[in-house]
């Protein structure tokens, strides 16, 4: 009798809540007439039995009593789970190649010699599973010449494709049409013989990582740093809204802090810290950049303007200086001949940073773990080809 009155007046109040006035005026009534049970010199296991039926008309078992007590405890959980992620822990996708090959957005990965070398060996199913990948296979199967206004969005928002012609047949790819003609490189006015391999190998979705939204407040935000921001507010050099341009999150790398005077010379960026009388190379103040300058595996070093057409507003030039204001930060992309940063739209305010990529948790790709800890690819970067370097689709 005393354990089943305790497990009662444990439940009473866990679900005074939910529970209808009745049925708390019973249960009470049913407290203390167990509690004058506990008086008696000899129990009566009949008693305790008739107890245990009167709380049943009283709160009846339910059907899915078990169903219901497992949703609660997915609901706390979720609620848990995303209040976590909101105060502590973001998810991103990486939405374009400017951080290649550091990060990937959607990207073509060639079948051969390529570094995952699970790619060709596993069925497509379980490549899209654990690579987020899909089959980008396409050999001219008639001599033809690429026909420019065949081109025709297919599959749907979640898996795009283009169809198009080339000659009397038609041919579909992965990708939107930039990506599709950038990793084939196919061109108007050309005649394609049969049996040309205009792509042989896959189109990944991007790597998605988690954000570390603390952990700059406590320790501040260092150079070198791969940090996601918004760009609210962000204007380009003839004061277009960046958020008009592209989406309203960006990631890149922080290259300079508050204070510092910035310089690009010979493709190399060199950086004179606050109260410092001299230029450093930025290897020699951030190790991390030592990969950029590698030369391998796609990393170029840093150059004045993105493209092959000078079109930065700042570093534009090797005799170009610039100096961070206060609050503000520099970012440049690692892939710097392909991507907008502020060579472009200039710094980004303290008040826009969301936190530090931390962690890469899909797909499962070289990069798979702590953020920014791959090592270059063993292979020379090359020379750019088609918006690219063909270094990076080995990775």
């Amino acid at each position: 009798m005393k354990h089943f009155r305790r497990d009662l007046r444990q439940y009473r109040h866990q679900c005074d809540d939910i529970l209808l006035p009745a049925q708390k005026q019973a249960l009470d009534q049913l407290l203390d007439d167990a509690g004058s049970a506990m008086t008696d010199d000899c129990p009566d296991p009949a008693r305790l039995t008739r107890f245990r039926e009167r709380l049943a008309r009283i709160v009846p078992v339910s059907r899915f009593r078990l169903l219901r007590e497992w949703l609660d405890i997915i609901a706390v959980v979720g609620a848990v789970a995303f209040g976590f992620r909101g105060l502590f822990v973001q998810t991103f996708k990486i939405p374009t190649s400017s951080m290649q090959p550091t990060l990937y957005g959607v990207h073509y990965m060639e079948a051969e010699n390529n570094a995952n070398t699970l790619l060709t060996k596993l069925p497509m199913p379980l490549n899209g599973l654990l690579f987020s990948t899909r089959r980008a296979e396409l050999t001219v199967r008639q001599d033809g010449v690429l026909d420019p206004d065949s081109f025709r969005l297919a599959g749907n928002a979640l898996f795009p494709g283009v169809r198009f012609r080339i000659g009397s047949d038609d041919y579909t790819l992965p990708g939107d049409p930039y990506k599709v003609l950038e990793y084939t490189g196919i061109t108007d006015n050309r005649l394609y013989p049969a049996g040309t391999v205009l792509a042989h190998g896959y189109l990944s979705q991007g790597d998605h990582l988690f954000v570390d939204r603390i952990g700059h407040h406590l320790t501040g935000l260092r150079r070198g740093d791969i940090t996601v921001f918004t760009t609210e507010n962000i204007v380009t050099g003839d004061g277009t809204p960046l958020t008009r341009l592209s989406g309203f999150y960006y990631v890149k790398r922080l290259v300079g802090l508050p204070g510092d005077t910035l310089r690009i010379v010979g493709n190399q960026l060199i950086v004179r810290p606050a109260g410092d009388d001299r230029f450093h190379r930025i290897q020699d103040l951030a190790p991390v950049f030592n990969k950029i300058y590698s030369g391998q595996g796609g990393y170029q070093g840093h150059t004045n303007s993105p493209g092959d057409v000078n079109c930065a507003y700042y570093l534009a030039t090797s005799d170009a200086e610039f100096t961070v204001p206060p609050d503000q930060y520099f970012m440049l992309g690692d892939n710097t001949k392909f991507s907008s940063d502020s060579r472009i739209w200039g710094t980004v305010p303290r008040r826009n940073i969301i936190g530090r990529a931390m962690f890469v948790f899909w797909p499962f790709s070289r990069r798979w773990g702590i953020a920014d800890q791959a090592e270059p690819l063993p292979v020379p970067t090359g020379f750019s080809r088609n918006g690219t370097f063909p270094s990076m689709y080995l990775q």
